[in-house]
């Protein structure tokens, strides 16, 4: 299942504590490593019933790209059809996929990577420099795509994977062929404060919930520190510190699992050596915000490249800015979709419905 297993320890030796912690002196102080981040991860690959390829896939920088790829098991081999490529949100892994992977598999071959500096791929430093930033999250994606032999696919992005996956098209437009944002992070431009705190509040005429308050609690740490500081800090009361700000992830997957694996599996992918995170900071205006807004540059996307924005209805992100895109874009090839009862993490939330409306997109393409 995992031909990469003999790389695996080279990966985690590459992955050193952070230097910069008083504790690094003492190893136990965080109960964490890239090999408990493995055993969780296989617990969670382990409900996937077709067929699975797990491996690495190195850059030419000699980074390596933590890969997924399934295709539907015991079936004569189809005709070739253009790929589903997923990108994970801010602190996920391909783990989170584990009610859509198999699905989506069906028709198609499906790709799910870690982000560089996220879950089990390569943590190399990131500039403070936004722009920088960006493009080295984007040209890792595009390495990644001429390594593992893709000529185009349908590139699906959720969170800030679907502000990287908006950046990756505008610079790549022929390589995606449909291109599939879920609640993504970073597209409109941030408010006065003023009107922002009239938002968080709810007394503003908008559709989008107040924050929650993990969202605001992480929002005053990325002022200060790498988002996930805190995680990291608390050593061994870090698991329970996820357990208690993200109980959702149990609840998303407690019919797959009984115990503590999601949330077990969010804390090893975020207490390892923070490197995307501060990639992350550095595009960030806060949280919420992106120092370059994406609404300023959805306009270089190609007319002819059909997009799609799926929302939930329930989400912190604000829906409007699809219909903005729509505006944008002079509703070019452009549709927008709010997917009921759904949070921010719509795949998890309502996986049955988020299939079906991928399945229907990927049918579209050939």
């Amino acid at each position: 299942m995992d031909p990469a297993t003999a790389t695996t320890e080279q990966m985690q030796n590459e992955c050193e504590p952070e230097s910069s912690s008083i504790w690094s002196w003492w190893p136990s102080w965080r109960p964490t490593s890239m090999s408990l981040l493995k055993t969780t991860e296989s617990k969670i690959l382990a409900c996937i019933q077709n067929e699975l390829w797990a491996r690495f896939v190195t850059l030419p920088n000699q980074d390596r790209i933590w890969t997924l790829t399934l295709t539907k098991k015991a079936q004569p081999a189809p005709a070739p059809k253009t790929p589903l490529v997923m990108v994970h949100g801010f602190g996920g892994g391909v783990g989170l996929w584990i009610r859509n992977m198999d699905i989506l598999s069906r028709s198609r071959p499906v790709y799910a990577f870690d982000l560089l500096g996220f879950g089990r791929s390569s943590r190399p430093p990131f500039p403070s420099d936004a722009a920088k930033a960006e493009e080295q999250f984007v040209e890792s994606i595009e390495q990644w795509r001429q390594s593992v032999g893709l000529e185009n696919m349908i590139l699906l992005g959720h969170s800030l994977g679907g502000y990287l996956a908006t950046s990756y098209a505008i610079q790549y437009p022929s390589r995606v062929s449909h291109l599939v944002l879920v609640d993504p992070w970073g597209f409109p431009e941030q408010p006065p404060a003023q009107t922002q705190e009239v938002r968080d509040q709810g007394t503003e005429v908008l559709k989008r919930p107040p924050l929650p308050p993990w969202v605001k609690a992480i929002a005053t740490v990325v002022s200060l520190f790498n988002p996930l500081a805190v995680i990291r800090a608390a050593g061994p009361w870090g698991p329970g510190l996820v357990n208690r700000f993200r109980p959702d992830f149990k609840r998303k997957f407690e019919d797959l699992f009984e115990d503590d694996t999601m949330t077990q599996y969010i804390y090893h992918c975020n207490a390892q050596t923070p490197s995307g995170e501060v990639g992350f900071r550095a595009m960030a205006e806060s949280l919420g915000w992106a120092k370059r807004p994406m609404l300023q540059r959805v306009h270089q996307l190609p007319p002819s490249m059909p997009l799609t924005m799926l929302y939930g209805a329930r989400s912190w992100v604000d829906s409007s800015s699809g219909q903005s895109v729509v505006q944008i874009r002079n509703q070019a090839l452009t549709k927008v979709i709010l997917i009921d009862d759904a949070s921010h993490h719509v795949y998890a939330d309502q996986p049955e419905e988020f299939n079906k409306v991928v399945e229907k997109i990927c049918n579209s393409v050939n």
